[in-house]
């Protein structure tokens, strides 16, 4: 707290001319990111005027290859991701299968159990015990 009232006191202090100088070196800054934009703008404006007949010209090839580039990405990112699933099912149940209980072994053994008493109970009823 102190040393936000010294910061303040500090920033009142300064003489005119540090605050001249401040606001000469902002407009400096902003005037050059001002001017920037607009030449990006300009750069924008003029790529998209000389890119737009080329784009047309050549749409009846560029969209299919698009299409099928977006398939292929699709295809691979679907299979990487189908392939880890498959390792981590793999892995999940090497480790139950040697009794290393994996998560949700417990959850597993209680559905097992509940399933087991289900198929007893529904025997027991057929048989007519």
């Amino acid at each position: 707290m102190a040393d936000m009232q010294y910061g303040r006191d500090q920033h009142q202090q300064q003489p005119p001319s540090h605050a001249a100088v401040k606001a000469v070196a902002a407009a400096t800054a902003g005037g050059s990111m001002l001017v920037l934009s607009g030449l990006t703008l300009a750069a924008t404006v003029i790529g998209l005027a000389v890119a737009t007949p080329l784009l047309v010209i050549f749409s009846p090839v560029l969209v299919p290859a698009a299409i099928a580039a977006a398939l292929v990405a699709a295809g691979f990112l679907t299979s990487g991701g189908l392939g880890m699933a498959a390792l981590s099912v793999l892995s999940w149940m090497y480790k139950y299968l040697t009794g290393k209980q994996p998560p949700g072994a417990d959850q597993l053994e209680e559905a097992r159990r509940r399933v087991t008493g289900r198929v007893r109970e529904f025997k027991d009823q057929t048989t007519g015990h």
